[in-house]
């Protein structure tokens, strides 16, 4: 694709001329924004469904929608019929929520020939171009192959240790309100606030009626941002609307050094949280050390004073022993 980015009317050309388009649904069932589509059920013509959360996340982490290994990310996109040489336009019916993540994932795993459909199905509907009731498709396996860019990912560890070094950027696309602690988290287990020398995005803020605002707009948000001679991290609540500001980002300069943040504020907190008792404990527990030492040293000196005290009973003894033995 020429760009991340395909336009409805792009995309209806698109599939007369082309005969390797795939088309991705990835639609979520649930999201935290609390955001609604009137179009459930229903799907552009032939398109796939891409389930994010049960077939594209790692089965075995802690913290939702975290990236799969490449096995499993290879097996499930084959499983979809896609190839080497697929062109992907993914879509969501929430206009622009999901399916940024999943064109990041894509290049995240080497291949590059994937736009997301700006407007999402919402557009397409409103073109009155074809849909269809969602099923399930059978289609082929493909052959296509995942080549994991380590570079595109950020755990943890580094997002701790950039917190003292501050060689990255680290930009938040929640709320404001969660951003700044004065909003709830929607994971009611979470406190809100902000990582360490982040600056907050909303990710609706680079939106307009769910779709990407002007080439134009986009600059006057990050132009800023992107003046900071610092590689760009994209965060959110669990690495979702992080790729919504990140490809953002990449319509106004695609050259900048970005990643994503995979656990962002969900892990962060947990684990930092975690590290933080870790460290009082640790704490603690160096305090009584020092203070059963403290208690040891007491008791040798106190048993070293006894110690001269006795001797000096012996020393008064010894002497009026002398003293009686000299007057006889």
């Amino acid at each position: 694709m020429k760009t991340p980015l395909i336009s409805s009317e792009e995309l209806a050309a698109l599939l007369t001329e082309e005969t390797n388009v795939v088309l991705l649904d990835a639609s979520p069932a649930t999201n935290v924004s609390g955001l609604s589509s009137d179009l459930e059920g229903l799907q552009i013509k032939g398109a796939r469904y891409f389930n994010i959360k049960n077939n594209f996340s790692d089965r075995e982490s802690n913290y939702p929608n975290t990236i799969p290994s490449a096995k499993q990310f290879q097996e499930e996109a084959r499983k979809l019929g896609i190839n080497k040489n697929s062109k992907i336009v993914v879509y969501d019916n929430l206009g622009v929520y999901t399916s940024p993540r999943v064109w990041w994932l894509f290049n995240t795993f080497g291949h590059n020939n994937i736009a997301v459909l700006d407007g999402g199905l919402p557009d397409w509907v409103a073109h009155e171009y074809a849909t269809e009731q969602a099923s399930k498709k059978r289609v082929p396996l493909g052959n296509f192959i995942a080549n994991l860019k380590e570079f595109n990912v950020m755990n943890f560890s580094m997002i701790k240790e950039n917190t003292e070094s501050n060689t990255a950027l680290v930009v938040d696309a929640r709320s404001a309100g969660r951003f700044n602690g004065t909003e709830p988290e929607p994971r009611a287990e979470l406190a809100s606030g902000s990582i360490p020398c982040s600056i907050n995005v909303p990710f609706n803020d680079v939106l307009v009626d769910g779709k990407y605002k002007s080439k134009e707009e986009l600059a006057a948000i990050f132009n800023p941002i992107l003046a900071e001679d610092k590689p760009l991290v994209f965060s959110c609540g669990s690495g979702l609307t992080a790729c919504v500001i990140l490809l953002a980002s990449k319509l106004v300069d695609d050259t900048k050094d970005s990643s994503v943040y995979d656990g962002s504020w969900t892990e962060w907190v947990q684990l930092y949280k975690e590290e933080d008792e870790e460290v009082t404990e640790e704490i603690a527990e160096e305090i009584t050390e020092e203070e059963v030492i403290a208690d040891e040293v007491e008791e040798l000196n106190q048993a070293e004073v006894n110690k001269e005290e006795v001797l000096s009973d012996v020393e008064d003894l010894n002497e009026e022993k002398i003293s009686s033995e000299e007057e006889e």
